[in-house]
C-alpha cells in the first residue's frame, strides 16, 4: 500500500497534460518500466474506464491501486495521485491574485511537450503490441477517425462498440493475446451490492439535500452527482459544475473560470477543481472542509464504478466471444489515443519547428534512454523556460 501511494504521488506531482497523458504515464510506469500489468490487460482496463462515467484515468489508477494491494491501495493510489493538485487548488483559492500571477510561465510549454513524448511512448508500445497486423491497424485507425469525426463522451463509447464488433466479425481466426487476469479480492456479490449502494446514493441523496438545511449536505449531492453522470472525463463535467455552483451563486463566475485556469497548469487529475470551487464557495462550509466535501463526493463514483464492475469485467472477459471483441476493442483504444494524441495533446503543445524537436528529444529519453518520466518532466519545465528566452 505504500508502494503504491508512493508512485502515485510521484506521478500526481509529474503527470501533466491532462487524462490522455496520464494514461501514458501510467503505461510507462506500470507496463514498461514495473511490468504489472501486460499490454491487453492495461487496454481491458483503459476500454472499461473509458465506458464509465467519471474521471477515466484517476479510474484506472484506482483499478491499478485496487489489483496491487486491494481496497486499500485503491485508496492508496487515489490520495497519491490526488492530493498534489488538491493541496495546490484549496492554496489558490485562499490567494487568488498571488497564484493567477504565475500561471504564464513557460514552463508549462515545456511540460506540455514533454506530454506530447509521453503519449507517443505510450502510443508506440501499445501500437506494436494490440495492433500487430493489418486488421487491428485499420480497426484503430477507424476508431481514430470516428473520435476525431465524433469528438463527444459518446462518440468515444460508439468507435469502443465498433472495435467489439469488427472484433467479433473480423478477428475470430486471429490469435488471442494472452490475458493475465486483474488480482481481485472483490467477489460478484461484493461488486452487485457496490453497484446497488451506489444507485441508492444517487437516488436518496437529491432528496436529503431537498429535505434538509444543512449547506454540506447540497454540496455533497451536487457534487456525486457531477461525478456520477458525465461522460468524458474532467473537461466535459465543467458545465455541469458551472450549473451547479454559478447559476445559484456559490461562486461567482470569474472565480470558476480563474480556478479553471489554475486546474489547467498543474498535473494530475483537474476532477480536483472540485476542491478549489468547495474552498472558495460563499455557502457554509467552505474552506478546506468545504473542499473536502467536494473533493470526496466527486470522486466517490469512481469507486463504486470501478469496485462494482471489475468483478463482472474479469468474468465477461473469459468468455470466448468476448476475448474476440476485446481484441477489437484493444485496437479501438490505440485508435482513440491516436485521435487525442493529435489534438489536443499535439496541437496545444507543438507549436513551431523547435517544440517538434524538443519533443523528439523527450521521446528518445524515454523510449531509448529509459530515463523515469519525473525526470524528464523536470528537464522540460527547465528547457521551456530557457525556449523562452531565445
Amino acid at each position: 500500500m505504500i508502494e503504491v501511494f508512493l508512485i502515485f504521488f510521484r506521478l500526481g506531482c509529474t503527470s501533466f497534460g491532462g487524462p490522455v497523458a496520464h494514461l501514458g504515464y501510467f503505461h510507462n510506469e506500470f507496463v514498461v518500466k514495473r511490468k504489472w500489468f501486460a499490454e491487453s490487460t492495461y487496454a481491458d482496463l483503459v476500454a472499461l474506464c473509458q465506458f464509465l462515467p467519471g474521471p477515466s484515468s484517476s479510474q484506472v489508477g484506482i483499478a491499478i491501486g485496487l489489483s496491487r494491494a486491494g481496497v486499500f491501495g485503491a485508496l492508496a493510489a487515489w490520495l497519491g495521485f490526488t492530493l498534489p493538485s488538491a493541496l495546490i487548488l484549496i492554496a489558490f483559492a485562499y490567494g487568488i491574485s498571488l497564484y493567477h500571477a504565475s500561471l504564464s510561465g513557460n514552463w508549462l510549454h515545456g511540460l506540455k511537450v514533454v506530454a506530447v513524448a509521453v503519449v507517443a511512448q505510450a502510443l508506440w508500445g501499445m501500437g506494436t503490441k494490440l495492433c500487430p497486423d493489418k486488421k487491428r491497424t485499420s480497426i484503430a485507425a477507424l476508431a481514430a477517425l470516428g473520435a476525431t469525426l465524433l469528438p463527444f463522451a459518446f462518440g468515444q463509447i460508439a468507435v469502443i462498440c465498433l472495435g467489439a464488433a469488427l472484433g467479433l466479425l473480423f478477428l475470430r481466426e486471429t490469435t488471442d493475446l494472452p490475458h493475465a487476469p486483474l488480482r481481485l479480492n472483490l467477489s460478484r456479490t461484493s461488486g452487485a451490492v457496490v453497484l446497488i449502494l451506489f444507485a441508492l446514493l444517487l437516488i436518496a441523496l437529491p432528496i436529503a439535500a431537498a429535505q434538509t438545511q444543512l449547506q454540506g449536505v447540497k454540496l455533497f449531492d451536487s457534487f456525486f452527482r457531477a461525478g456520477s453522470l458525465v461522460f468524458g472525463g474532467g473537461h466535459v463535467v465543467l458545465p455541469l459544475l458551472k450549473a451547479e455552483v454559478v447559476n445559484p451563486g456559490w461562486v461567482s463566475a470569474d472565480a470558476f473560470m480563474a480556478g479553471y485556469g489554475a486546474a489547467q497548469a498543474i498535473p494530475g487529475p483537474l476532477f480536483t477543481f472540485t476542491a478549489y470551487l468547495g474552498a472558495i464557495s460563499s455557502i457554509e462550509p467552505a474552506g478546506l472542509l468545504g473542499a473536502l466535501i467536494c473533493l470526496i463526493a466527486a470522486f466517490l463514483p469512481s469507486f463504486f464504478l470501478v469496485f462494482g464492475t471489475l468483478p463482472f469485467w474479469e468474468s465477461l472477459r473469459r468468455n470466448q466471444k468476448m476475448r474476440f471483441a476485446m481484441l477489437g476493442i484493444n485496437a479501438s483504444v490505440v485508435g482513440l489515443l491516436l485521435a487525442a494524441f493529435y489534438n489536443p495533446v499535439w496541437t496545444s503543445a507543438i507549436l513551431a519547428p523547435r517544440d517538434f524537436v524538443f519533443a523528439l528529444v523527450c521521446f528518445i529519453m524515454l523510449t531509448f534512454w529509459k530515463l523515469p518520466s519525473w525526470l524528464v518532466a523536470l528537464f522540460g519545465a527547465a528547457v521551456g523556460l530557457v525556449m523562452a528566452g531565445l
